[in-house]
């Protein structure tokens, strides 16, 4: 044993076994890290996992795949409804297109920060003001915004949404679902997005409870948007493939207006008369015009429905928006089983 100590054929083996020790402790603790740690697509979102790498990520939108680098800051919303998920996320945008309609039509969860800028109208957004915000992300709708894509994608990457499924290609709701997840996996808000839809999910089994509870479970309902234009009132009345109607199928309620042909915006322009046929149903409007039931009131046919006789006619408050997100949705329904059962 002394001469082994002091042989350097000893010293040089002592070193290699070592070395190879050290290799196999390396890799034992690489792969022991690899297994115990969950991974990125196990443990974290797409989102979450390219932002830490500041990696990029294929983003499917309605003109196809956008490539998104890291996690969007800020960002500038075209559409009333992205808006809204965006503030239901936790997130205020840097601009908004017209937001004092959205005020007044739109309901949200936190109110718009004073200092988020207005872009211009929905339909028109202006260009320079938008590019002055040096955003990272535009979010906008495809029936609007398509024509200007080259242009909004030149000032920042831009993602178009279509939220109205062409007849037998989709359907209004899961297509709002798959947006607001969409969104919320580019900014990294995944864990929001499923607390917003749990909420959501409440609001629907605590309504049904309370329809139950008040005998209007299951009831026909028909929901309307009226307004004046030229001294008549004109109703969107909206038919089986609308987001606000499957919103309140999630309560149980059955639309009664069947229209003559499918709709793809979810909604028949019509006179009064159109509402002769869903008069036994139970009536549901919403509006922000203040003209518009006393002018009805005057209107034989009007007050000859029996949803009118029956005083079976319910607001739902006019800034309940029929086309928003989770947010929207869970306002309708909360609003629509408190109309319906108050008068019980």
């Amino acid at each position: 044993m002394s001469y082994l100590r002091k042989s350097p054929l000893f010293i040089m083996l002592s070193v290699l076994i070592l070395l190879v020790a050290a290799c196999g402790n390396s890799n034992n603790n690489n792969s022991a890290a690899s297994s115990s740690a969950p991974s990125a697509s196990a443990s974290a979102s797409p989102a979450a996992s390219s932002a830490d790498a500041g990696g990029t990520r294929n983003i499917k939108h309605a003109l196809g795949e956008l490539p998104i680098k890291g996690v969007p800051k800020k960002v500038v919303v075209l559409e009333w409804t992205y808006a809204e998920e965006l503030l239901t996320l936790g997130v205020q945008p840097a601009g908004v297109a017209d937001i004092e309609n959205m005020k007044k039509w739109t309901a949200t969860p936190t109110a718009l920060s004073t200092d988020v800028q207005d872009v211009g109208t929905r339909q028109e957004p202006n260009l320079e003001t938008i590019a002055a915000l040096e955003p990272d992300l535009i979010i906008g709708v495809k029936f609007r915004h398509e024509a200007t894509y080259d242009q909004l994608n030149g000032i920042a990457p831009t993602l178009l949404f279509d939220p109205y499924p062409p007849e037998g290609q989709g359907d209004q709701y899961q297509e709002m679902l798959d947006t607001f997840h969409t969104i919320a996996d580019v900014l990294g808000k995944q864990a929001e997005a499923e607390a917003a839809l749990a909420d959501l999910q409440k609001a629907y089994d605590d309504g049904k409870a309370k329809l139950a509870a008040a005998g209007k479970e299951g009831r026909s309902i028909a929901l309307t948007m009226p307004w004046v234009d030229q001294n008549a009132v004109t109703f969107r009345i909206y038919t089986d493939n609308a987001l606000a109607i499957k919103t309140l199928e999630h309560l149980g309620l059955k639309n009664a207006y069947k229209p003559a042909q499918f709709e793809v915006y979810g909604y028949t322009t019509s006179g009064v008369e159109a509402l002769q046929s869903v008069q036994d149903a139970d009536y549901l409007h919403i509006t922000a015009e203040d003209d518009v039931l006393p002018m009805l009131e005057k209107n034989p046919v009007w007050t000859g429905f029996n949803f009118v006789k029956d005083k079976r006619v319910y607001a739902l408050g006019g800034d309940t928006w029929p086309f928003g997100g989770p947010y929207a949705a869970k306002l309708m329904a909360e609003r629509a089983v408190n109309a319906l059962t108050s008068a019980s």
